[in-house]
């Protein structure tokens, strides 16, 4: 992993030739208290699919958020390559590949979650496809009685594993994370033999950046300084809808 000290410099505009892979909260837009709470700038939606064109097609966003979710998000855009629950299920060129089915079990260790949940007002649990996912950003309370259940809870899943984030834990299936889901958008048009680039915020990203620095992509931090294995970084999402757009150039949005 990189250290703090290599993350000073802004990457270079995006070039034609590039295959761009985008985080969602805390890089594309600013965090907010819940999910739902969470808005898009207009001026990126409008500038997304002129961005997919540049790059020939080879654009998706890689979030832990799910797909339906983002489609409702970036309404009324609908983009064609998207890697839901860190890409656990993924819409793109190829078809569609679903999250694995929860059983009886898992649903169980949810309830618990949001019994605990429920004491801390704005604690926030969500099950979705085979994950669990537990967020105390609007309620920092909470953190020490969910950290503590997320360890217990990984005892009982030993197919899954925790993914800690700032303000959260992630109780996700192995085998997957976003830099499985970016060097499986690679292998196949319209991504195959691009540049990969990939901006996000916190640890769950850190897979992405990793995959895309062993093929000689771009991996972007977004946020303060801090070890990483990205090698260039942006202050806030701000700066990134503002590197987006001057990316574009003279190209008409549409």
């Amino acid at each position: 992993m990189e250290s703090e000290s290599t993350l000073a410099a802004a990457p270079p505009l995006i070039e034609d030739d590039w295959a761009l892979f985008l985080d969602v909260d805390g890089s594309l837009a600013e965090h907010a208290p819940t999910p739902d709470a969470v808005r898009i700038d207009p001026a990126i939606k409008q500038a997304l699919p002129a961005l997919s064109r540049k790059c020939g097609g080879a654009l998706a966003l890689v979030s832990g958020r799910s797909v339906q979710a983002l489609d409702a998000l970036f309404d009324p855009v609908h983009l064609a390559a998207v890697a839901g629950l860190h890409g656990l299920e993924r819409r793109w060129h190829a078809g569609w590949e679903p999250a694995p089915s929860m059983d009886a079990g898992f649903l169980a260790l949810a309830a618990e979650a949001e019994a605990i949940a429920v004491r801390f007002p704005g604690a926030l649990i969500e099950c979705r496809g085979g994950c669990l996912f537990l967020h105390w950003r609007a309620a920092p309370d909470a953190a020490i009685e969910l950290r503590a259940f997320a360890e217990s809870a990984r005892a009982r899943l030993p197919h899954h594993r925790l993914h800690p984030g700032a303000h959260g834990i992630e109780i996700r299936p192995l085998g997957m994370d976003k830099g499985a889901a970016i060097a499986a958008f690679m292998q196949a048009p319209p991504f195959l033999g691009r540049r990969p680039a990939f901006i996000g915020d916190d640890p769950a990203d850190e897979p992405g950046f990793a995959q895309v620095n062993a093929m000689d992509g771009v991996s972007v931090l977004i946020g303060a300084p801090r070890v990483s294995a990205a090698r260039h970084r942006l202050a806030n999402p701000g700066a990134v809808r503002r590197w987006l757009l001057d990316s574009l150039n003279d190209e008409v949005l549409a």
